[in-house]
């Protein structure tokens, strides 16, 4: 079921599917609910499965705030709120981990589960050197399209060759919101995670993609800054990368449903 929720931001769009414990899932920059399009049938038969599109991107409300993660955070309370949703497993992904990480350093009681997928360390070292590196997704707007093949081609060397399928998808949604596209990563970068990692007290599983070479390097720094996490566990999901959610969807569904305490053998209704 789509639908729009209200929020400070305006409104904000949100897919859910199933019944039981909710499993809010975030998405990456400059994706939309989309990239949890074949996860969310997978999950809908053991718990609740919620998307939402992250403010500023996908269906939701445009602001005219610089993006920060805090920003971002604030609309997934809302959320939150305006479902009436408790006992939440909160699941992101890059962009939409980082996200959840600040949610759940919040301490809102509603969060009682946190799933970090792909999610780079970030701190003063990260900081720096991203702060020289090229732009991510940024492209300029050309009259011969020509911006569309550049964009295409920056985000070709994540993908799988024989998925063309799901770098469309994702050159979608970044068209979508092509004036902002890069905001997203730069949010990222200028979040002072160090500062925050400490703070999440709720059992912790980071997942990240065998072939993930921009976030994997950093699992054992994630883990080792989880020190007020009750429980943290950690998984390798093989033969993917970056677009781990999307590309293998049944290896990501499991690995949630095994967070939530349900058969992941299990991953249909």
């Amino acid at each position: 079921m789509k639908r729009y929720v209200d929020s400070r931001f305006g409104q904000l769009h949100v897919v859910e599917a199933g019944a039981g414990r909710p499993a809010l899932l975030l998405h990456q920059t400059p994706r939309s609910w989309d990239e949890y399009r074949d996860v969310i049938p997978l999950l809908a038969g053991r718990c609740r499965a919620v998307a939402m599109d992250t403010v500023g991107f996908g269906a939701s409300a445009r602001v005219a705030d610089p993006f920060s993660i805090e920003l971002f955070a604030d609309g997934v309370v809302d959320v939150l709120t305006a479902l009436d949703l408790e006992d939440v497993l909160l699941v992101g992904h890059h962009t939409g981990g980082v996200v959840a990480l600040e949610v759940a350093a919040r301490r809102d009681p509603r969060v009682t589960g946190l799933v970090l997928s792909g999610v780079p360390y970030v701190d003063a070292r990260r900081r720096a050197r991203v702060a020289q590196a090229p732009p991510i997704d940024h492209v300029v707007l050309t009259q011969d399209g020509s911006h569309v093949a550049r964009l295409w081609s920056r985000r070709q060397a994540f993908y799988p060759a024989d998925r063309l399928d799901l770098l469309d998808r994702l050159t979608r949604d970044a068209l979508g919101v092509l004036d902002r596209v890069e905001e997203g990563h730069q949010a990222v970068n200028r979040y002072r995670m160090e500062d925050r990692i400490g703070l999440v007290g709720v059992p912790t599983l980071v997942v990240c993609g065998a072939e993930d070479d921009y976030s994997l390097p950093d699992v054992p720094r994630l883990v080792a800054g989880l020190t007020g996490a009750p429980a943290t566990r950690t998984a390798e999901l093989p033969g993917t990368g970056v677009p781990s959610v999307d590309h293998r969807p049944d290896l990501f569904a499991a690995a949630v449903l095994a967070e939530l305490g349900a058969d992941p053998t299990v991953t249909g209704p």
